[in-house]
């Protein structure tokens, strides 16, 4: 999938390669064998591995490669919708563009930096965006991996429109897990939320912990800043923490409709669950010259972890 050629950019310590569609990819590394590799196709994260290599994000086998369709599993940045809309794709068109390396972002705070491997990514509509949602902006995505194998994500949207807009967005993260019947996730007690599977009915979660035993497809609403995935077979515990990111998309499509999509194997539902950090119940609204930001962190702790230390 991918050529073996690699190029160093010393001027940007980023270490870059192609697929065999010759669409650019970001390798980021750090000391302890920790990497991360993002694609300009979407801006798109479509691995993440510990310091053993082993791979923390879920991709599927029959993952259609090829530009303009984004790939099924990593981290897609669904902008400017989540879902569906008559005007746009689903999802938005964020995750099928080709994105830029920024060579001169607006500064993060210093605690983005250090002691991070990072690449700073934009993507601004081109004349065609806007014919089907005819806003302008630049949007720039900083990727980086820290030291302690911390997976950070952060978006900047900036309206250089000259009326105001709103849009929805999510990180529709893939994780890995061993076995969906022995997950469990932490951090959404008594949250309330829509269901996608009741046209978006309201409901209010009644359960300790969300478990799998059919499809699920909810948007928690107004939830914590920090999320618990318990892998109980890996023994490891993904966590989430987020800002600017007020809803909790949680998603795994089991047996029947794996079966329908083209590209997700018939039994891949058992090695995934996607939970997004997201704003969709009320639609970030940016008035000219505004900017906003989205951070979501993942860290990977023992499975020891749980909600009483969120």
């Amino acid at each position: 999938m991918v050529h073996s050629a690699v190029v160093w950019d010393s001027r940007l310590a980023l270490e870059t390669t192609k697929d065999w569609n010759g669409i650019e990819q970001i390798v980021l590394r750090n000391s302890k064998g920790g990497s991360v590799r993002v694609s300009l196709h979407g801006g798109q994260v479509i691995s993440w591995r510990n310091e053993r290599g082993e791979e923390l994000l879920f991709t599927s086998s029959k993952g259609i490669l090829k530009h303009p369709k984004a790939m099924r599993g990593g981290i897609p940045i669904c902008f400017p919708q989540f879902g569906n809309c008559d005007s746009l794709e689903q999802h938005g068109f964020a995750r099928n563009k080709i994105w830029a390396i920024d060579d001169d972002p607006p500064p993060l705070p210093s605690t983005d930096s250090n002691g991070k491997s990072f690449v700073d990514l934009l993507l601004k509509p081109s004349e065609e965006d806007l014919k089907f949602w005819p806003h302008s902006f630049e949007f720039r995505l900083r990727v980086s991996l820290g030291m302690d194998g911390n997976l950070t994500l952060i978006s900047r949207v900036r309206n250089v429109n000259w009326k105001p807009f709103s849009f929805s967005f999510a990180y529709h993260s893939y994780l890995s897990v061993s076995d969906i019947s022995e997950v469990r996730i932490e951090g959404l007690e008594t949250m309330d939320y829509f269901d996608n599977l009741c046209k978006r009915e309201r409901f209010t979660e009644q359960g300790d912990a969300i478990t799998f035993e059919s499809e699920i497809d909810r948007i928690y609403l107004s939830s914590p800043n920090c999320i618990a995935v318990l892998d109980h077979e890996r023994k490891r515990t993904f966590v989430l923490r987020k800002e600017g990111l007020p809803d909790v998309v949680v998603w795994n499509p089991w047996d029947k409709k794996s079966k329908a999509m083209s590209d997700f194997g018939d039994d891949e539902y058992n090695q995934m669950v996607c939970v997004d950090g997201a704003a969709i119940e009320k639609p970030v609204a940016l008035k000219p010259g505004e900017e906003w930001t989205g951070r979501l962190e993942i860290a990977v702790v023992p499975s020891s972890f749980c909600s009483e230390d969120l």
